[in-house]
């Protein structure tokens, strides 16, 4: 009696990731210089944070200096400066938060709605320029219109008023400093702000509005229940990106907004760092840095949290 012997399929081996990475091994090429520049202006300079922990002296060196622990850091959480900045930050960030990200959204489904291609693209143009301004350019544009003495503000005051006195300057208070901030950023921004959701949102399959159309649904509906499911994760990954850097607001603009009058509310973290490291003239070299690391870890832990939150809210919508 013969026997049958049973034939068995030899186990395909499970191919490695250095197999794939050999296939294409062009598309890893062009991948070399922008990892070695992370490497060199990213990850290299981390090195330097330990002066935040050292009473660093330039003659000697990283190294050479001092091992202080936690010095500088129990000098900036009992400096009277600590509530004052952490508010005017957060509350810069917040307000920016705030009114960027729903007017980006409401801005690109606005023009996505818009049939007429050559309005279309015109509006788009129109809000795409001031993002092209130089920071230092709308700080002075700011400053001419607003100027009491010498711009428009003024000129309109005197003209409606018939008063040869100067109107207040509005520049300079603390109250006025954190709006005139936040819209004109979002006279810059807006337009560049709302590439990623028109992007998006040429995704959308027109059948679906065409079929809504035929039950019946109006514009409005539309946009509700078909173009801003499409757009919602492109949205929240922005927003965890947002919130992790919600303790980093740009020295540069406020510095340059920045005056006597207006400090009490102007003055942020970015800001009083490059004034304890630059402008103090002694060596706070290794408290401005123990500050800036505390900044780091505050958005690093926000973003953490944020992107958890997201991630147990919606599938998918999330960093990690």
């Amino acid at each position: 009696m013969e026997q049958n012997v049973s034939t068995v399929s030899p186990v395909k081996k499970e191919k490695s990731v250095w197999f794939y990475a050999a296939r294409r091994w062009q598309l890893y090429i062009f991948l070399i210089i922008p990892v070695i520049y992370i490497l060199i202006f990213a990850y290299y300079p981390m090195f330097g944070v330990q002066i935040a922990f050292k009473d660093f002296v330039a003659t000697e060196g990283i190294w050479g200096s001092k091992w202080v622990g936690l010095k500088h850091f129990q000098k900036f959480f009992s400096s009277y400066m600590l509530p004052r900045i952490v508010k005017n930050t957060l509350t810069i960030s917040i307000y920016n938060i705030a009114t960027a990200f729903p007017l980006a959204i409401i801005f690109a489904l606005m023009i996505n709605t818009v049939k007429n291609l050559k309005f279309k693209k015109t509006v788009q143009t129109i809000t795409y320029i001031p993002y092209f301004i130089s920071v230092v350019v709308l700080v002075g544009m700011i400053i001419q219109i607003f100027s009491p003495v010498t711009g428009l503000y003024g000129a309109l005051y005197r003209t409606i008023t018939g008063s040869s006195n100067y109107p207040q300057d509005i520049l300079g208070k603390p109250s006025v400093f954190i709006h005139m901030f936040i819209w004109s950023g979002r006279w810059q921004g807006l337009g560049w702000s709302t590439i990623v959701y028109i992007a998006g949102l040429s995704a959308v399959d027109p059948e679906l509005h065409e079929a809504a159309m035929i039950d019946g649904a109006s514009r409005f509906s539309r946009i509700i229940h078909i173009d801003l499911p499409t757009i919602i994760p492109t949205a929240s990954i922005l927003l965890i990106l947002d919130f992790g850097s919600i303790m980093n607001v740009g020295y540069e603009k406020v510095y340059l907004m920045q005056n006597s009058l207006n400090l009490s509310t102007s003055e942020v973290i970015s800001t009083y760092i490059y004034k304890q490291m630059v402008l103090s003239g002694q060596n706070n070299y290794s408290y401005s840095a123990a500050v800036g690391l505390f900044n780091s870890l505050i958005n690093c832990t926000l973003l953490v949290v944020v992107n958890t939150i997201s991630s147990k809210l919606g599938e998918g919508n999330s960093l990690w």
